[in-house]
């Protein structure tokens, strides 16, 4: 916008010019700006821990279209954890950051301030942030598959307003990455010795801890305890410099 000063520097007919220009674009703001009434406030719960968390949708038919390695793929959870750490170095408000499969929680400080707090801008710049950076470093990881179609990521916003409560949370998704993986190795491991995804579902079923590491080795010579920390407990975490 022009300033008074600088008006007064031009000749007369296009001061006036300007000012009809300002005058306007005044009188569409007012009458126009009503609609902002309709925005939501989204904006997060204040001192509390924000957890982003991002989730791949319908992965299970994106790993397949690429031919992803089962049970895990360690480069499609090498390519997820770059992704993570170009959204941590966007995002240096994050402090930390968990990842199993297809989904990363992002940890955002209790006191931060970052799109004040609102959960739509929050969401939608780091799931996008990861989403660009998925197909920015697929060559990358995955030289040899040329990416089909875009992936999609999508996201939501929690608050824990103690760390205890985070802690609980991480531990949550820490004891998912265990699960998920016990079965889906010994699910693998039955359709690739021949038995069909029902009959390997209906061994499975009902089965614990014990029974699948059971079956692991004594069919299999699969020692759980042996198996990558990436892939079998620990999962996915970075950790920025202080909390």
């Amino acid at each position: 916008m022009w300033s008074v000063k600088l008006r007064h520097l031009l000749p007369i007919n296009q001061q006036r010019a300007v000012v009809c220009v300002a005058k306007a674009r005044r009188m569409a703001n007012s009458k126009y700006e009503y609609t902002k009434e309709f925005e939501l406030d989204d904006s997060l719960l204040p001192s509390c821990w924000i957890v982003i968390r991002i989730d791949g949708k319908a992965f299970t038919k994106f790993s397949a279209a690429h031919k992803f390695e089962k049970p895990n793929d360690k480069r499609a959870l090498d390519l997820m954890d770059e992704c993570a750490k170009c959204v941590m170095q966007e995002f240096s408000e994050i402090k930390l950051a968990f990842g199993e499969s297809d989904e990363y929680s992002f940890v955002l400080h209790k006191d931060t301030q970052l799109y004040g707090r609102r959960a739509s801008k929050l969401v939608s710049t780091i799931a996008s942030c990861f989403t660009g950076n998925y197909v920015r470093h697929w060559s990358t990881f995955l030289p040899v598959q040329p990416l089909l179609y875009t992936p999609v990521f999508d996201g939501r916003a929690v608050c824990y307003p103690t760390l205890d409560i985070l802690r609980d949370y991480l531990s949550w998704r820490q004891a998912d990455t265990h699960i998920n993986n016990q079965y889906n190795t010994c699910y693998w491991c039955l359709v690739n010795s021949g038995k069909t995804p029902s009959e390997a579902q209906q061994v499975l079923k009902g089965t614990d801890t014990a029974f699948k590491n059971e079956l692991l080795y004594s069919q299999f010579g699969i020692n759980y305890a042996h198996l990558p920390e990436q892939f079998r407990k620990v999962g996915n975490s970075l950790l920025s410099v202080y909390l």
